[in-house]
């Protein structure tokens, strides 16, 4: 049998510790579907003296990863410490210079500085694997680089944050409002103590950069994702939605279309969406993830599995750890870290949506007196959206607040915006709107 692929890894966290259990529990069967085995001989982390319920004293500890990363008996490196910059950027540059593998969960670090470090890679000789810092366990990027890659991939759109499907599929579930659900969601453990990252879009915005480079085989372009979170959501809402045959999902959409001159223009998004109760992500709930990617041959296909968690996260490590031990091992090529290879994946114009057509949800807040609803359904007139339903919540007290829920006909979204810029400022509103796509097909 082949050496041992040798492995440093950085960051000891929940993640970390789960990768060296998973090494340990399966080590026969993934010497056998390697072909090597794969070893742990380097660790680094800030604490020394934590407790990780993995036996560390085996491994070599160095307090300067970066240093770790340039050990002659290391082959691949693995960071797990996170964050776009910084730390994990230091090592992962010297890594990579060290002309060692790379295996990294970090997605924002390849959301904002993927294509450099890609080209580095490719330069130096080495891999670069991402495959857990896109929906945890379910191997999404595998699938998009090498089991679609006979198809022209037309839409790529999901489920790409778990803490968010988390808070909305439990207040569809228990009628509570957002910031009850999020509080829980906290206490369970399913959103952090700072949950901007997730509540805001930031995470599935990250992701969703990636996906669609791999994909459309563009350059990753994370300023380029038109971003909107949940906080917004209230159980007004999803009630709104069940009554018209909708559940509320946070979505990921991405697509290419071809601009005004002739060259393809990128659109990527994250948003609060309605999907009607027949889609399979309608049936996703819980902190679960779910892709959809849709090719030229091969129609729809489906990923869904647990999108964050030691155990899901460090699969998807290890299956990286493999790749890389059974390239090395029969000396074939490393390939492009995504989809084709760095030099070639062309920067896209930003896409315009204005003139894309869909049908919508709009919720206004509105002061319980006579004339709002005729001045709601005048703006509506005046930007030219034709009004399918209509639902006005009885009033709460006299002289409250009203909840005016309405669904447009399909129609061009500037039109949609151009009836909101004419209620901009109106003092009949007592809280922003809020306007969400309803999802097709």
């Amino acid at each position: 049998m082949a050496e041992p692929l040798r492995i440093a890894l950085a960051g000891l966290g929940t993640v970390g510790a789960g990768v060296i259990r998973l090494l340990d529990t399966n080590a026969a069967l993934l010497r056998a579907r390697a072909g090597r085995e794969l070893q742990v001989v380097a660790v680094s982390a800030r604490d020394r003296d934590k407790d990780r319920g993995v036996d560390l004293s085996r491994f070599a500890w160095d307090d300067d990863m970066t240093a770790m990363a340039a050990r002659d008996d290391v082959d691949v490196v693995v960071e797990l410490v996170g964050g776009a910059d910084g730390p994990a950027l230091t090592l992962a540059r010297g890594a990579i210079a060290a002309g060692k593998a790379l295996v990294t969960a970090n997605k924002a670090m390849i959301a904002h500085h993927g294509p450099a470090l890609a080209e580095a890679a490719e330069t130096a000789g080495t891999a670069l694997k991402f495959e857990a810092a896109v929906a945890g366990g379910i191997p999404v990027v595998k699938a998009l680089r090498e089991g679609a890659a006979a198809n022209a991939i037309e839409r790529i759109y999901g489920i790409l944050n778990g803490t968010s499907n988390y808070i909305l599929s439990t207040m569809e579930a228990t009628g509570a409002d957002f910031a009850d659900t999020l509080a829980e969601a906290q206490r369970q453990g399913f959103a952090e103590a700072d949950p901007a990252f997730d509540i805001e879009g930031t995470d599935a915005a990250h992701k969703l950069a990636i996906l669609a480079a791999i994909g459309f085989g563009s350059r990753v372009d994370f300023a380029g994702v038109d971003c909107e979170g949940i906080a917004r959501i209230r159980a007004e809402d999803i009630a709104r939605a069940e009554t018209l045959g909708y559940v509320v999902r946070l979505i990921g959409m991405a697509d290419v279309e071809t601009g005004p001159d002739g060259t393809p223009a990128l659109l990527q998004r994250v948003k609060p969406c309605l999907v009607p109760r027949g889609h399979p992500l309608a049936h996703v709930t819980g902190a679960t993830n779910a892709v959809v990617a849709e090719g030229n041959f091969s129609g729809r296909l489906l990923f869904q599995g647990a999108g964050a968690g030691a155990g899901p996260t460090a699969s998807a490590v290890v299956a990286d750890l493999i790749d890389i031990a059974r390239q090395t091992k029969e000396g074939g090529e490393i390939g492009a870290p995504f989809s084709i290879p760095s030099a070639e994946m062309a920067p896209m114009a930003r896409a315009e949506s204005g003139h894309r057509t869909g049908r919508t949800y709009l919720r206004f807040t509105v002061a319980d007196r006579p004339g709002v609803l005729a001045e709601l359904t005048a703006a509506m007139r005046d930007a030219g959206v034709s009004i399918e339903s209509l639902i006005q919540q009885g009033r709460q007290e006299e002289g409250g607040e009203v909840l005016v829920a309405m669904v447009a006909h399909e129609g061009p979204e500037r039109n949609v915006a151009h009836a909101l810029e004419l209620l901009r400022g109106s003092d009949s509103l007592t809280a922003p709107p809020l306007s969400m796509q309803i999802l097709e097909g």
